[in-house]
């Protein structure tokens, strides 16, 4: 069973947020939905100083499976992308609470977000 982390909030299409309070919220895609695509072998980020919208579509996952599209699920500017993750898309299949985080945003406003117990329950994960 796919790994939920407590202290996170998740969007019901499968996007996790972790904020701090003081600065960007840190954005990747939860090991449940990293594990339905199997090996993600492309993303699609949106640029550094664009802005996105709570629930709109701004990216994609490309997996060997399928490719589906990535969710804000929160608004605000984009004020740094994971480079990395763009180089090697793997690393969100081997680490999507840490090195294979996505991009971070400079938040003006919350989508509707779950818990994690919230999301656990409704997508099969462990937390």
């Amino acid at each position: 069973m796919a790994k939920v982390v407590a202290e996170l909030k998740y969007s019901a299409e499968h996007e996790w947020v972790a904020t701090d309070g003081s600065g960007p919220a840190n954005i990747g895609i939860s090991a449940v939905a990293a594990e339905a695509l199997g090996d993600i072998v492309y993303v699609d980020l949106p640029e550094v100083g664009s802005t996105v919208t709570a629930g709109e579509t701004c990216g994609e996952v490309e997996s060997t499976k399928s490719v589906s599209d990535l969710y804000a699920p929160v608004t605000g500017e984009v004020v740094e992308i994971n480079d990395d993750v763009v180089s090697d898309p793997a690393l969100i299949n081997n680490d999507p609470y840490g090195a294979g985080w996505l991009f971070k945003v400079a938040v003006t406003e919350e989508g509707p977000l779950l818990s994690a117990e919230e999301y656990a329950a409704a997508n099969g994960g462990e937390l």
